[in-house]
């Protein structure tokens, strides 16, 4: 027979006396302080945590102060304050204004707003009355837009030259400047090339063909200079994301590349197509062996008129028909889809064009690669209406 050792433990004893004992001895071991021989814990990181939740608290602190002090020191609304930008300030110049009035919390809040608009060339100088309250970014669209006008709005379309656009101004500002102040100030575009970086390239020619069209807003304070900067304003802003490559491919400067947009301006309708056909058909010519525009537009710059054949072949400058190549000067201000077009030009072989307005309004534009071609377009299409187009005046290379 087997014998079996029963085991014995700690929780089954065979006497009374043997489980008290071991029970005392359980309950001293529950209570027996241990920390002497437990290991030591490292308190860096609760004093980074302790100090973190400090500063935390600080900066809440701080911050939350500093907005309701800055609240509490801008004008309040319902309150206005008046603000005159004069002509050429920047836009750190006119934050400080703006900030002195307790308009802005400060001059580089302002700062801040026109470099994220990208508009510091668009801010209208003048006198301005703000309401207090006014966000950063409607004070700067108020200025973009500016003060209010005086007299009519400054309407410059596309195509118009600076004579006419001399008289446009002097009948919106009902003549306190004068036709004559604004030909003076916009005489000579070395004047403001040092502001202007594009004129480089004009000389002490005028500032024909950088007279932004636009519909603008004149003041009271504003001068003929102040409005001819206005404008330059415009076309800087307007030509900002401009590529000049391609034109400078073909060997034309900024100011030879203003010229033929505005040639272009002249000679080309509405449709982008049409516009960038044209062009097209003007890089041909100049590429050609006989580099003759043949723009009947020039002539008309020259003469103040629709111009006759003799008028056209005639030894004057501006007749491209007579000289090679460009005219001395733009012919107009062309507008921002003319210089797109010149500086985006179509691909195309055609060499001449010819426009016809039919009864109806209807435009119908046909370009042709060689001059016999064009000449049957015009004979096919004489008596719709007007025409127009390069060596339908006169007999063409």
């Amino acid at each position: 027979m087997a014998l079996h050792k029963k085991t014995v433990t700690y929780s089954s004893r065979p006497t009374h006396a043997a489980r008290a004992a071991h029970a005392k001895g359980d309950r001293e071991f529950r209570t027996y302080d241990t920390s002497a021989i437990m290991p030591k814990r490292d308190p860096k990181p609760f004093i980074f945590l302790g100090i973190a939740a400090v500063v935390i608290i600080a900066a809440v602190c701080f911050f939350a102060f500093k907005a309701c002090s800055v609240s509490a020191d801008l004008l309040p609304s319902g309150q206005t304050a008046e603000v005159t930008i004069a002509e050429g300030e920047s836009a750190q110049a006119i934050g400080e204004a703006l900030a002195q009035a307790k308009l802005v919390g400060s001059a580089q809040d302002f700062v801040g707003e026109v470099t994220r608009l990208d508009v510091a060339a668009a801010l209208i100088p003048g006198t301005y009355t703000f309401e207090g309250g006014t966000t950063t970014e409607n004070l700067v669209r108020q200025i973009m837009a500016g003060p209010a006008q005086v007299g009519d709005t400054l309407a410059v379309p596309e195509d118009m030259t600076r004579a006419a656009l001399a008289d446009t101004v002097a009948q919106a500002t009902g003549g306190r400047v004068s036709a004559e102040d604004f030909l003076a100030a916009s005489a000579d575009a070395s004047a403001y090339a040092a502001d202007y970086p594009f004129l480089e390239t004009a000389g002490a020619n005028s500032l024909e063909g950088f007279l932004f069209p636009k519909t603008y807003a004149v003041t009271e304070d504003m001068d003929a200079t102040a409005i001819v900067r206005m404008m330059l304003d415009q076309f800087a802003t307007e030509t900002a994301n401009l590529s000049y490559e391609y034109p400078e491919s073909q060997g034309l400067n900024l100011y030879q590349t203003v010229t033929l947009a505005s040639i272009v301006a002249k000679e080309s309708s509405d449709d982008a197509a049409v516009r960038a056909e044209v062009a097209g058909v003007f890089y041909n010519r100049l590429a050609s062996d006989r580099p003759y525009l043949e723009s009947d537009a020039t002539t008309a710059y020259a003469v103040g008129h629709d111009p006759s054949a003799e008028e056209v072949h005639a030894d004057d400058p501006y007749s491209t028909y007579s000289n090679e190549g460009l005219p001395p000067t733009p012919i107009c201000s062309p507008g921002l889809a003319s210089l797109e077009a010149v500086c985006s030009p179509a691909k195309t072989d055609a060499m001449f064009f010819f426009f016809t307005t039919a009864d109806d309004g209807t435009v119908k534009h046909f370009f042709s690669k060689t001059y016999e071609e064009h000449q049957q377009v015009i004979a096919d299409n004489t008596g719709d209406g007007k025409n127009s187009g390069t060596g339908d005046k006169g007999e063409a290379a």
